[in-house]
Protein backbone atom coordinates (compact mmCIF):
# COMPACT_ATOMS: atom_id res chain seq x y z
CA UNK A 1 0.00 0.00 0.00
CA UNK A 2 1.41 3.41 -0.91
CA UNK A 3 -0.64 5.75 1.31
CA UNK A 4 -3.03 6.04 4.25
CA UNK A 5 -3.11 3.80 7.28
CA UNK A 6 -2.87 0.02 7.48
CA UNK A 7 -3.56 -2.03 10.57
CA UNK A 8 -2.94 -5.45 12.06
CA UNK A 9 -5.22 -6.88 14.75
CA UNK A 10 -4.95 -9.95 16.98
CA UNK A 11 -7.27 -11.26 19.68
CA UNK A 12 -6.00 -12.23 23.10
CA UNK A 13 -7.00 -14.98 25.51
CA UNK A 14 -8.56 -15.55 28.89
CA UNK A 15 -5.94 -18.07 29.85
CA UNK A 16 -6.58 -21.64 28.75
CA UNK A 17 -9.24 -24.29 28.77
CA UNK A 18 -6.40 -26.78 29.17
CA UNK A 19 -2.72 -26.60 29.98
CA UNK A 20 -0.82 -29.76 30.68
CA UNK A 21 1.56 -32.40 29.39
CA UNK A 22 1.68 -33.95 25.96
CA UNK A 23 4.41 -36.31 24.80
CA UNK A 24 5.18 -35.38 21.18
CA UNK A 25 8.53 -37.19 21.17
CA UNK A 26 11.01 -38.47 23.74
CA UNK A 27 10.46 -35.40 25.92
CA UNK A 28 7.40 -34.08 27.69
CA UNK A 29 5.95 -30.90 26.18
CA UNK A 30 3.58 -28.25 27.52
CA UNK A 31 0.35 -28.33 25.53
CA UNK A 32 -2.36 -25.69 25.69
CA UNK A 33 -5.85 -25.13 24.43
CA UNK A 34 -5.98 -21.35 24.63
CA UNK A 35 -9.29 -19.64 25.37
CA UNK A 36 -9.71 -16.87 22.77
CA UNK A 37 -11.46 -13.73 23.96
CA UNK A 38 -13.07 -10.81 22.16
CA UNK A 39 -10.32 -8.45 23.34
CA UNK A 40 -7.55 -7.31 21.00
CA UNK A 41 -4.18 -5.76 20.28
CA UNK A 42 -4.00 -3.26 17.40
CA UNK A 43 -0.96 -2.05 15.47
CA UNK A 44 -1.33 0.77 12.94
CA UNK A 45 1.13 2.21 10.43
CA UNK A 46 0.34 5.54 8.80
CA UNK A 47 2.34 6.35 5.69
CA UNK A 48 3.96 9.78 5.84
CA UNK A 49 7.25 11.61 5.65
CA UNK A 50 8.75 10.76 9.05
CA UNK A 51 11.47 8.12 9.26
CA UNK A 52 9.84 5.05 10.87
CA UNK A 53 10.93 4.11 14.37
CA UNK A 54 10.43 0.70 16.01
CA UNK A 55 6.87 -0.43 16.80
CA UNK A 56 5.94 1.10 20.17
CA UNK A 57 4.80 -2.17 21.73
CA UNK A 58 8.12 -3.13 23.23
CA UNK A 59 11.20 -5.16 22.42
CA UNK A 60 9.49 -8.32 21.16
CA UNK A 61 7.44 -6.46 18.57
CA UNK A 62 10.54 -4.57 17.47
CA UNK A 63 12.40 -7.86 17.06
CA UNK A 64 9.45 -9.30 15.11
CA UNK A 65 9.49 -6.35 12.73
CA UNK A 66 13.23 -6.66 12.22
CA UNK A 67 13.02 -10.40 11.51
CA UNK A 68 10.15 -9.82 9.06
CA UNK A 69 12.07 -7.18 7.13
CA UNK A 70 15.20 -9.34 7.06
CA UNK A 71 13.25 -12.37 5.85
CA UNK A 72 11.77 -10.53 2.89
CA UNK A 73 14.73 -8.18 2.27
CA UNK A 74 12.55 -5.11 2.75
CA UNK A 75 12.91 -1.63 4.24
CA UNK A 76 10.08 0.19 5.97
CA UNK A 77 8.73 3.20 4.08
CA UNK A 78 8.45 6.59 5.81
CA UNK A 79 5.60 6.67 8.27
CA UNK A 80 4.45 6.43 11.86
CA UNK A 81 3.47 3.52 14.11
CA UNK A 82 0.64 3.70 16.63
CA UNK A 83 -0.85 1.02 18.87
CA UNK A 84 -3.72 0.20 21.18
CA UNK A 85 -4.44 -2.85 23.33
CA UNK A 86 -7.29 -4.18 25.45
CA UNK A 87 -4.99 -6.84 26.88
CA UNK A 88 -3.39 -6.56 30.30
CA UNK A 89 0.27 -7.54 30.48
CA UNK A 90 1.50 -10.51 32.50
CA UNK A 91 -1.87 -11.85 33.68
CA UNK A 92 -2.64 -14.56 31.11
CA UNK A 93 -4.22 -12.68 28.21
CA UNK A 94 -1.45 -13.55 25.71
CA UNK A 95 -0.71 -9.83 25.35
CA UNK A 96 2.90 -10.34 24.27
CA UNK A 97 2.09 -12.86 21.53
CA UNK A 98 -0.91 -10.83 20.38
CA UNK A 99 1.29 -7.73 20.06
CA UNK A 100 3.79 -9.64 17.93
CA UNK A 101 1.08 -11.16 15.72
CA UNK A 102 -0.65 -7.80 15.25
CA UNK A 103 2.70 -6.24 14.29
CA UNK A 104 3.40 -8.93 11.71
CA UNK A 105 -0.11 -8.75 10.28
CA UNK A 106 0.34 -5.01 9.89
CA UNK A 107 3.66 -5.55 8.11
CA UNK A 108 2.12 -7.99 5.64
CA UNK A 109 -0.40 -5.26 4.81
CA UNK A 110 2.19 -2.46 4.60
CA UNK A 111 3.95 -4.35 1.82
CA UNK A 112 0.77 -5.87 0.33
CA UNK A 113 2.18 -9.37 0.81
CA UNK A 114 0.00 -12.49 1.04
CA UNK A 115 -0.25 -13.70 4.62
CA UNK A 116 2.17 -16.59 5.27
CA UNK A 117 1.58 -18.55 8.49
CA UNK A 118 4.94 -20.34 8.18
CA UNK A 119 6.68 -16.97 8.32
CA UNK A 120 4.54 -16.02 11.31
CA UNK A 121 5.45 -19.24 13.15
CA UNK A 122 9.13 -18.94 12.31
CA UNK A 123 9.31 -15.44 13.76
CA UNK A 124 7.30 -16.39 16.85
CA UNK A 125 9.59 -19.38 17.43
CA UNK A 126 12.62 -17.07 17.35
CA UNK A 127 11.10 -14.80 20.00
CA UNK A 128 9.14 -16.69 22.68
CA UNK A 129 6.97 -19.60 23.76
CA UNK A 130 3.63 -18.56 22.33
CA UNK A 131 -0.11 -19.02 22.50
CA UNK A 132 -2.10 -19.94 19.39
CA UNK A 133 -3.65 -16.47 18.97
CA UNK A 134 -2.44 -16.36 15.35
CA UNK A 135 -5.20 -18.90 14.62
CA UNK A 136 -8.87 -18.02 14.30
CA UNK A 137 -10.00 -21.26 15.92
CA UNK A 138 -9.41 -23.39 18.98
CA UNK A 139 -6.40 -25.71 18.79
CA UNK A 140 -4.38 -28.15 20.83
CA UNK A 141 -1.02 -26.44 20.56
CA UNK A 142 2.54 -27.12 21.72
CA UNK A 143 3.58 -23.68 22.89
CA UNK A 144 7.30 -24.39 23.03
CA UNK A 145 7.49 -26.15 19.67
CA UNK A 146 5.01 -23.74 18.00
CA UNK A 147 3.14 -26.67 16.57
CA UNK A 148 -0.57 -27.22 16.08
CA UNK A 149 -1.29 -30.79 17.21
CA UNK A 150 -4.99 -30.72 16.43
CA UNK A 151 -7.31 -27.98 15.15
CA UNK A 152 -10.49 -27.87 17.24
CA UNK A 153 -12.65 -25.60 15.14
CA UNK A 154 -14.89 -22.64 15.84
CA UNK A 155 -18.07 -24.38 16.94
CA UNK A 156 -17.98 -23.56 20.66
CA UNK A 157 -18.32 -20.34 22.59
CA UNK A 158 -18.89 -19.23 26.16
CA UNK A 159 -19.85 -16.14 28.04
CA UNK A 160 -17.57 -15.39 30.95
CA UNK A 161 -17.38 -13.51 34.21
CA UNK A 162 -13.82 -13.20 35.44
CA UNK A 163 -11.40 -11.40 37.71
CA UNK A 164 -7.68 -10.77 37.71
CA UNK A 165 -5.92 -11.60 40.95
CA UNK A 166 -2.92 -9.48 41.99
CA UNK A 167 0.54 -10.15 40.61
CA UNK A 168 2.07 -11.44 37.41
CA UNK A 169 3.57 -14.79 36.40
CA UNK A 170 6.77 -15.24 34.37
CA UNK A 171 5.90 -18.24 32.20
CA UNK A 172 9.51 -19.05 31.35
CA UNK A 173 10.50 -19.02 35.02
CA UNK A 174 7.95 -21.68 35.99
CA UNK A 175 8.45 -24.12 33.09
CA UNK A 176 10.56 -26.63 35.08
CA UNK A 177 8.13 -26.44 38.01
CA UNK A 178 5.23 -27.22 35.66
CA UNK A 179 6.98 -30.13 33.96
CA UNK A 180 7.75 -31.74 37.35
CA UNK A 181 4.09 -31.32 38.33
CA UNK A 182 2.94 -32.85 35.03
CA UNK A 183 5.13 -35.93 35.53
CA UNK A 184 3.56 -36.54 38.93
CA UNK A 185 -0.01 -36.21 37.60
CA UNK A 186 0.29 -37.61 34.09
CA UNK A 187 -2.72 -39.94 34.23
CA UNK A 188 -5.03 -37.24 35.57
CA UNK A 189 -3.99 -34.85 32.84
CA UNK A 190 -4.44 -37.56 30.20
CA UNK A 191 -8.03 -38.13 31.34
CA UNK A 192 -8.67 -34.41 31.42
CA UNK A 193 -7.37 -33.86 27.88
CA UNK A 194 -9.28 -36.89 26.55
CA UNK A 195 -12.53 -35.51 27.99
CA UNK A 196 -11.81 -32.05 26.59
CA UNK A 197 -11.14 -33.35 23.07
CA UNK A 198 -14.28 -35.50 23.20
CA UNK A 199 -16.26 -32.42 24.17
CA UNK A 200 -14.91 -30.48 21.22
CA UNK A 201 -15.51 -33.39 18.84
CA UNK A 202 -19.14 -33.72 19.91
CA UNK A 203 -19.77 -29.97 20.10
CA UNK A 204 -20.67 -30.23 23.79
CA UNK A 205 -19.77 -26.99 25.61
CA UNK A 206 -20.79 -28.41 29.01
CA UNK A 207 -18.31 -31.28 28.59
CA UNK A 208 -15.58 -28.84 27.55
CA UNK A 209 -16.36 -26.68 30.59
CA UNK A 210 -16.13 -29.71 32.91
CA UNK A 211 -12.73 -30.61 31.45
CA UNK A 212 -11.57 -27.00 31.76
CA UNK A 213 -12.57 -27.11 35.43
CA UNK A 214 -10.59 -30.34 35.90
CA UNK A 215 -7.54 -28.70 34.32
CA UNK A 216 -7.97 -25.71 36.64
CA UNK A 217 -8.23 -28.02 39.67
CA UNK A 218 -4.96 -29.72 38.68
CA UNK A 219 -3.32 -26.32 38.28
CA UNK A 220 -4.22 -25.39 41.85
CA UNK A 221 -1.55 -27.63 43.34
CA UNK A 222 1.26 -25.94 41.41
CA UNK A 223 0.22 -22.33 40.65
CA UNK A 224 -2.81 -21.74 42.90
CA UNK A 225 -5.44 -19.00 42.65
CA UNK A 226 -6.52 -17.49 45.96
CA UNK A 227 -10.20 -17.32 45.02
CA UNK A 228 -10.42 -20.75 43.39
CA UNK A 229 -11.98 -22.71 46.26
CA UNK A 230 -14.67 -20.10 46.81
CA UNK A 231 -15.49 -19.90 43.12
CA UNK A 232 -15.71 -23.66 42.74
CA UNK A 233 -17.98 -23.91 45.78
CA UNK A 234 -20.42 -21.34 44.31
CA UNK A 235 -20.38 -22.52 40.68
CA UNK A 236 -23.81 -24.20 40.84
CA UNK A 237 -25.33 -21.22 42.66
CA UNK A 238 -24.62 -19.04 39.63
CA UNK A 239 -25.49 -21.66 37.03
CA UNK A 240 -22.00 -21.75 35.55
CA UNK A 241 -20.89 -24.76 33.50
CA UNK A 242 -17.34 -24.56 34.80
CA UNK A 243 -14.35 -22.59 36.06
CA UNK A 244 -11.42 -21.56 33.89
CA UNK A 245 -8.04 -20.08 34.77
CA UNK A 246 -4.94 -18.67 33.21
CA UNK A 247 -2.75 -21.57 34.28
CA UNK A 248 0.42 -19.46 34.25
CA UNK A 249 -1.34 -16.16 34.90
CA UNK A 250 -3.71 -14.43 37.29
CA UNK A 251 -7.11 -14.77 35.62
CA UNK A 252 -9.94 -16.90 36.96
CA UNK A 253 -13.58 -16.95 35.96
CA UNK A 254 -16.83 -18.76 35.25
CA UNK A 255 -17.97 -20.31 31.95
CA UNK A 256 -21.61 -19.74 31.03
CA UNK A 257 -23.60 -21.23 28.14
CA UNK A 258 -25.63 -18.02 27.76
CA UNK A 259 -25.01 -14.33 28.31
CA UNK A 260 -25.71 -13.48 31.97
CA UNK A 261 -28.68 -11.13 32.37
CA UNK A 262 -28.53 -7.92 34.39
CA UNK A 263 -29.59 -9.58 37.65
CA UNK A 264 -26.99 -12.32 37.37
CA UNK A 265 -24.31 -9.78 36.46
CA UNK A 266 -25.20 -7.85 39.61
CA UNK A 267 -25.01 -10.99 41.76
CA UNK A 268 -21.70 -12.04 40.24
CA UNK A 269 -20.25 -8.56 40.67
CA UNK A 270 -21.22 -8.51 44.35
CA UNK A 271 -19.76 -12.00 44.83
CA UNK A 272 -16.42 -11.07 43.28
CA UNK A 273 -16.40 -7.76 45.14
CA UNK A 274 -16.62 -9.74 48.39
CA UNK A 275 -13.22 -11.19 47.43
CA UNK A 276 -11.91 -7.68 46.83
CA UNK A 277 -12.00 -7.84 43.02
CA UNK A 278 -13.79 -6.07 40.19
CA UNK A 279 -15.63 -8.44 37.88
CA UNK A 280 -15.37 -8.23 34.08
CA UNK A 281 -17.57 -9.83 31.43
CA UNK A 282 -16.45 -11.00 28.00
CA UNK A 283 -17.33 -13.46 25.26
CA UNK A 284 -14.85 -16.26 24.70
CA UNK A 285 -14.46 -18.75 21.88
CA UNK A 286 -16.37 -18.55 18.61
CA UNK A 287 -19.76 -20.22 18.79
Amino acid sequence: MTGGTVSGVCHGTLGELYQGPLRAGPDLDIAVVSFPVDRHSWVHFTHGTDPPGPPPLGEKSAVAARLFLEHFGLTLPPGRWSVHSDLRVGVGMASSTADVVATLRCLFRIFDLPYDQDVMLGILAAIERADSVFLDEFALYLSGRHRVVRPLGTGLGFHTAYITEPGTVDTAAVTDLLLDHYRRHGEEYERCLTDLLKGFASGDPAAVARAATASAVLSQSVLPKTTFAGMLAHQERFGADGVFVAHTGCLIGYLFPRRPDADLKSELSAFFHSFGHQCSFAQGGYG
